[in-house]
Protein backbone atom coordinates (compact mmCIF):
# COMPACT_ATOMS: atom_id res chain seq x y z
CA UNK A 1 0.00 0.00 0.00
CA UNK A 2 1.16 3.47 -1.09
CA UNK A 3 1.31 5.85 2.15
CA UNK A 4 -0.14 9.10 1.92
CA UNK A 5 1.68 11.86 2.44
CA UNK A 6 0.59 15.16 4.25
CA UNK A 7 2.47 17.97 4.65
CA UNK A 8 1.65 21.01 7.11
CA UNK A 9 2.85 24.54 6.43
CA UNK A 10 3.18 26.43 9.82
CA UNK A 11 5.11 24.68 12.72
CA UNK A 12 3.34 27.14 15.15
CA UNK A 13 0.96 25.41 17.53
CA UNK A 14 -1.95 24.90 15.27
CA UNK A 15 0.45 23.26 12.66
CA UNK A 16 2.06 21.53 15.01
CA UNK A 17 -0.80 20.24 17.16
CA UNK A 18 -2.15 18.95 14.07
CA UNK A 19 1.15 17.02 12.91
CA UNK A 20 0.99 15.26 16.64
CA UNK A 21 -2.50 14.49 16.32
CA UNK A 22 -2.41 12.85 12.42
CA UNK A 23 1.08 10.96 13.75
CA UNK A 24 -0.85 9.13 16.30
CA UNK A 25 -3.31 8.52 13.48
CA UNK A 26 -0.55 6.19 11.91
CA UNK A 27 -2.25 6.81 8.37
CA UNK A 28 0.30 9.18 6.93
CA UNK A 29 3.75 10.60 6.72
CA UNK A 30 4.10 13.93 7.83
CA UNK A 31 6.00 16.73 6.27
CA UNK A 32 6.28 19.78 8.93
CA UNK A 33 7.18 22.83 7.41
CA UNK A 34 8.23 26.38 8.58
CA UNK A 35 10.63 29.23 8.22
CA UNK A 36 11.95 29.29 11.89
CA UNK A 37 15.34 27.05 11.12
CA UNK A 38 15.54 24.69 13.90
CA UNK A 39 11.77 24.71 15.29
CA UNK A 40 10.17 22.39 12.67
CA UNK A 41 12.89 19.62 12.75
CA UNK A 42 12.57 19.72 16.74
CA UNK A 43 8.68 19.59 16.93
CA UNK A 44 9.15 16.51 14.62
CA UNK A 45 11.98 14.85 16.39
CA UNK A 46 9.68 15.26 19.66
CA UNK A 47 6.26 13.89 18.20
CA UNK A 48 8.55 10.90 16.51
CA UNK A 49 9.62 10.25 19.73
CA UNK A 50 6.66 9.34 20.99
CA UNK A 51 5.85 6.68 17.97
CA UNK A 52 6.19 3.70 20.04
CA UNK A 53 3.87 4.78 23.15
CA UNK A 54 1.13 5.26 20.03
CA UNK A 55 2.15 1.98 18.01
CA UNK A 56 2.74 4.41 15.09
CA UNK A 57 5.31 3.73 12.51
CA UNK A 58 4.57 6.64 10.11
CA UNK A 59 7.42 8.80 9.58
CA UNK A 60 7.38 12.52 10.23
CA UNK A 61 10.24 14.94 9.45
CA UNK A 62 10.61 19.25 10.46
CA UNK A 63 11.93 21.22 7.15
CA UNK A 64 12.36 24.52 6.11
CA UNK A 65 12.40 23.48 2.58
CA UNK A 66 9.32 23.07 0.29
CA UNK A 67 11.14 20.39 -1.43
CA UNK A 68 10.54 18.07 1.25
CA UNK A 69 6.74 18.73 0.47
CA UNK A 70 7.09 16.85 -3.27
CA UNK A 71 4.36 14.50 -4.23
CA UNK A 72 2.21 15.38 -1.03
CA UNK A 73 -1.42 14.29 -1.13
CA UNK A 74 -2.80 16.59 0.63
CA UNK A 75 -0.99 20.08 1.95
CA UNK A 76 -2.51 21.90 5.59
CA UNK A 77 -1.55 25.29 5.34
CA UNK A 78 -1.69 26.91 8.95
CA UNK A 79 0.80 29.94 8.47
CA UNK A 80 0.48 33.33 8.88
CA UNK A 81 0.44 35.88 12.01
CA UNK A 82 -1.74 34.63 14.89
CA UNK A 83 -4.53 36.82 16.26
CA UNK A 84 -3.80 38.61 19.33
CA UNK A 85 -6.14 40.10 22.21
CA UNK A 86 -8.39 43.34 20.54
CA UNK A 87 -7.39 41.80 17.04
CA UNK A 88 -10.29 40.75 14.37
CA UNK A 89 -9.85 38.18 12.08
CA UNK A 90 -9.83 41.09 9.46
CA UNK A 91 -7.12 43.13 10.90
CA UNK A 92 -4.99 39.71 9.73
CA UNK A 93 -6.07 40.10 6.13
CA UNK A 94 -4.01 41.79 4.06
CA UNK A 95 -0.25 40.00 5.73
CA UNK A 96 -1.99 36.76 5.51
CA UNK A 97 -2.95 37.28 2.31
CA UNK A 98 0.42 37.60 1.25
CA UNK A 99 1.33 34.87 3.20
CA UNK A 100 -0.92 32.51 1.83
CA UNK A 101 0.05 33.44 -1.69
CA UNK A 102 3.72 32.62 -0.92
CA UNK A 103 2.79 29.13 0.76
CA UNK A 104 0.37 28.02 -2.50
CA UNK A 105 3.04 29.24 -5.35
CA UNK A 106 5.78 27.35 -3.37
CA UNK A 107 3.62 24.30 -2.33
CA UNK A 108 2.57 23.51 -5.58
CA UNK A 109 5.66 23.55 -7.59
CA UNK A 110 5.90 20.72 -5.34
CA UNK A 111 2.46 19.16 -5.47
CA UNK A 112 0.57 19.95 -8.56
CA UNK A 113 -1.91 17.30 -7.75
CA UNK A 114 -2.66 18.07 -4.17
CA UNK A 115 -5.86 18.77 -2.21
CA UNK A 116 -5.03 21.84 -0.30
CA UNK A 117 -6.66 22.64 2.98
CA UNK A 118 -6.43 26.13 4.10
CA UNK A 119 -6.56 26.95 7.77
CA UNK A 120 -4.86 30.30 8.13
CA UNK A 121 -7.20 33.31 9.28
CA UNK A 122 -9.37 35.20 8.41
CA UNK A 123 -10.30 31.85 7.12
CA UNK A 124 -12.72 32.78 3.82
CA UNK A 125 -10.56 35.15 1.91
CA UNK A 126 -7.69 32.82 2.58
CA UNK A 127 -9.20 30.21 1.25
CA UNK A 128 -10.09 32.54 -1.54
CA UNK A 129 -6.42 33.99 -2.23
CA UNK A 130 -5.31 30.21 -1.91
CA UNK A 131 -7.54 29.64 -5.57
CA UNK A 132 -6.36 32.57 -6.67
CA UNK A 133 -2.95 31.53 -6.34
CA UNK A 134 -3.52 28.26 -7.24
CA UNK A 135 -5.83 27.79 -10.03
CA UNK A 136 -7.17 24.19 -8.43
CA UNK A 137 -10.60 23.68 -8.67
CA UNK A 138 -13.17 24.36 -5.67
CA UNK A 139 -12.73 20.44 -4.92
CA UNK A 140 -9.13 20.59 -4.14
CA UNK A 141 -8.90 23.49 -2.24
CA UNK A 142 -11.69 24.61 0.80
CA UNK A 143 -11.15 25.67 4.24
CA UNK A 144 -11.79 24.53 7.42
CA UNK A 145 -13.94 26.73 10.06
CA UNK A 146 -17.32 25.37 10.24
CA UNK A 147 -16.10 21.88 11.65
CA UNK A 148 -14.21 23.89 14.61
CA UNK A 149 -17.57 26.48 14.60
CA UNK A 150 -19.99 23.67 15.35
CA UNK A 151 -17.76 21.58 17.63
CA UNK A 152 -17.70 25.09 19.90
CA UNK A 153 -21.68 25.19 19.44
CA UNK A 154 -22.14 21.41 20.13
CA UNK A 155 -20.29 22.00 23.43
CA UNK A 156 -22.34 24.93 24.50
CA UNK A 157 -24.84 22.98 23.96
CA UNK A 158 -24.26 19.81 25.90
CA UNK A 159 -23.05 21.94 28.80
CA UNK A 160 -26.76 23.88 28.63
CA UNK A 161 -28.14 20.54 28.94
CA UNK A 162 -25.82 18.65 30.45
CA UNK A 163 -26.04 16.08 28.13
CA UNK A 164 -23.24 13.82 26.40
CA UNK A 165 -21.75 15.90 23.53
CA UNK A 166 -22.30 12.34 21.33
CA UNK A 167 -26.11 12.90 21.36
CA UNK A 168 -25.93 16.70 20.21
CA UNK A 169 -25.86 17.35 16.17
CA UNK A 170 -25.75 20.96 14.88
CA UNK A 171 -24.58 23.01 11.93
CA UNK A 172 -22.53 26.43 11.98
CA UNK A 173 -22.66 27.80 8.36
CA UNK A 174 -21.23 30.99 6.59
CA UNK A 175 -18.01 33.05 7.29
CA UNK A 176 -15.43 32.33 10.31
CA UNK A 177 -16.51 35.07 12.55
CA UNK A 178 -19.02 37.56 13.76
CA UNK A 179 -21.43 36.92 11.11
CA UNK A 180 -21.19 32.73 11.26
CA UNK A 181 -24.89 31.42 11.26
CA UNK A 182 -25.80 28.47 13.53
CA UNK A 183 -28.36 26.82 12.12
CA UNK A 184 -30.88 25.64 15.33
CA UNK A 185 -33.34 24.44 13.24
CA UNK A 186 -30.72 21.49 11.63
CA UNK A 187 -29.67 21.28 15.51
CA UNK A 188 -30.52 18.71 17.99
CA UNK A 189 -30.53 16.85 20.84
CA UNK A 190 -31.08 12.30 19.97
CA UNK A 191 -33.53 13.55 17.34
CA UNK A 192 -35.36 16.46 19.25
CA UNK A 193 -35.31 20.25 18.37
CA UNK A 194 -33.21 22.39 19.87
CA UNK A 195 -35.70 25.15 20.08
CA UNK A 196 -38.20 22.83 21.89
CA UNK A 197 -35.72 22.10 24.74
CA UNK A 198 -33.86 25.52 25.12
CA UNK A 199 -35.62 28.76 25.57
CA UNK A 200 -34.75 31.21 23.03
CA UNK A 201 -33.13 33.64 25.36
CA UNK A 202 -30.58 31.18 26.42
CA UNK A 203 -30.00 29.42 22.32
CA UNK A 204 -29.53 33.21 21.76
CA UNK A 205 -26.82 33.51 23.85
CA UNK A 206 -25.41 30.07 23.06
CA UNK A 207 -25.29 31.56 19.47
CA UNK A 208 -23.36 34.71 20.11
CA UNK A 209 -21.01 32.40 22.79
CA UNK A 210 -20.65 30.25 19.53
CA UNK A 211 -19.73 33.57 17.16
CA UNK A 212 -17.41 34.83 19.97
CA UNK A 213 -15.67 31.58 20.59
CA UNK A 214 -12.45 32.23 19.02
CA UNK A 215 -12.15 35.79 20.73
CA UNK A 216 -12.97 34.29 24.53
CA UNK A 217 -10.30 31.74 24.16
CA UNK A 218 -7.78 34.90 22.45
CA UNK A 219 -9.17 37.10 25.24
CA UNK A 220 -8.23 34.30 28.36
CA UNK A 221 -4.85 33.61 26.45
CA UNK A 222 -3.71 37.14 26.63
CA UNK A 223 -0.41 35.89 24.16
CA UNK A 224 -2.10 33.17 21.68
CA UNK A 225 -5.24 31.84 19.95
CA UNK A 226 -6.85 28.44 19.85
CA UNK A 227 -4.71 25.41 18.66
CA UNK A 228 -6.68 22.20 20.50
CA UNK A 229 -9.72 22.40 18.96
CA UNK A 230 -8.71 23.90 15.66
CA UNK A 231 -6.41 20.88 15.24
CA UNK A 232 -9.21 18.09 16.33
CA UNK A 233 -11.05 19.93 13.46
CA UNK A 234 -8.42 19.46 11.30
CA UNK A 235 -8.09 15.96 11.64
CA UNK A 236 -11.60 15.43 11.18
CA UNK A 237 -11.56 16.27 7.71
CA UNK A 238 -8.54 14.93 6.74
CA UNK A 239 -9.64 11.61 8.67
CA UNK A 240 -12.51 12.18 6.16
CA UNK A 241 -10.47 12.72 2.97
CA UNK A 242 -7.73 10.00 3.74
CA UNK A 243 -10.10 7.40 4.77
CA UNK A 244 -12.80 8.15 2.23
CA UNK A 245 -15.25 8.65 4.90
CA UNK A 246 -17.55 10.72 2.95
CA UNK A 247 -18.79 12.72 5.88
CA UNK A 248 -21.40 15.39 5.92
CA UNK A 249 -19.19 18.40 7.17
CA UNK A 250 -19.46 21.75 6.68
CA UNK A 251 -16.34 23.33 4.85
CA UNK A 252 -15.40 27.00 3.09
CA UNK A 253 -15.74 26.71 -0.45
CA UNK A 254 -16.39 28.28 -3.52
CA UNK A 255 -20.00 28.92 -4.07
CA UNK A 256 -21.07 29.26 -7.71
CA UNK A 257 -25.27 29.89 -7.40
CA UNK A 258 -25.13 27.45 -4.48
CA UNK A 259 -27.40 29.56 -1.77
CA UNK A 260 -27.93 31.76 -4.00
CA UNK A 261 -24.30 33.09 -3.67
CA UNK A 262 -21.48 33.78 -6.55
CA UNK A 263 -17.99 33.23 -6.91
CA UNK A 264 -17.53 33.83 -2.88
CA UNK A 265 -16.27 31.23 -0.07
CA UNK A 266 -18.16 30.55 2.16
CA UNK A 267 -18.84 27.84 5.23
CA UNK A 268 -21.55 25.25 3.77
CA UNK A 269 -22.74 21.45 4.49
CA UNK A 270 -19.94 19.28 2.26
CA UNK A 271 -19.60 15.84 1.22
CA UNK A 272 -15.82 14.59 1.58
CA UNK A 273 -13.84 12.05 0.72
CA UNK A 274 -10.81 10.92 -1.12
CA UNK A 275 -10.51 13.30 -4.02
CA UNK A 276 -11.42 16.51 -1.50
CA UNK A 277 -14.82 17.72 -1.29
CA UNK A 278 -17.76 15.31 -3.34
CA UNK A 279 -20.55 17.40 -3.77
CA UNK A 280 -22.08 20.51 -1.93
CA UNK A 281 -25.52 19.70 0.37
CA UNK A 282 -27.85 22.38 0.04
CA UNK A 283 -29.98 22.65 2.85
CA UNK A 284 -33.48 24.48 2.96
CA UNK A 285 -33.31 27.61 5.11
CA UNK A 286 -35.62 29.67 6.47
CA UNK A 287 -36.29 33.17 5.42
CA UNK A 288 -33.98 34.62 8.44
CA UNK A 289 -31.45 31.77 8.09
CA UNK A 290 -31.27 33.10 4.52
CA UNK A 291 -30.75 36.84 5.57
CA UNK A 292 -28.05 35.95 8.01
CA UNK A 293 -26.29 33.93 5.21
CA UNK A 294 -26.24 36.91 2.97
CA UNK A 295 -25.52 39.16 5.23
CA UNK A 296 -22.28 36.79 6.43
CA UNK A 297 -21.26 36.92 2.52
CA UNK A 298 -21.63 40.26 2.29
CA UNK A 299 -18.76 40.36 5.17
CA UNK A 300 -16.55 38.13 3.42
CA UNK A 301 -17.10 40.09 0.01
CA UNK A 302 -15.73 43.10 1.78
CA UNK A 303 -12.68 41.71 2.90
CA UNK A 304 -12.37 40.50 -1.22
CA UNK A 305 -12.88 44.40 -1.84
CA UNK A 306 -9.84 45.13 0.72
CA UNK A 307 -7.39 42.35 -0.87
CA UNK A 308 -8.28 43.58 -3.82
CA UNK A 309 -7.47 47.18 -3.70
CA UNK A 310 -4.01 46.28 -1.84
Amino acid sequence: MIQTKISIIGAGNVGSTTAQRLFEKAYADIILVDVIEGMPQGKALDILESGPLYHSDVSITGSNSYQTTRNSDIVIITAGIARKPGMSRDDLLLTNANIVRTVVKNVIDESPNCILLVVSNPLDAMVHAALSASGFPRERTFGMAGVLDTTRFRTFIAEELSVSVNDVHAFVLGGHGDTMVPLTDYSNVAGISLNKIIPKSKLDKIVQRTRDGGAEIVKLLKTGSAYYAPSASIVEMIDSIVLDKNRILPSCVLLKGEYGITDLCLGVPTKIGYKGIKEIIELELSEQESKELHRSSESVKELLQIMKSE
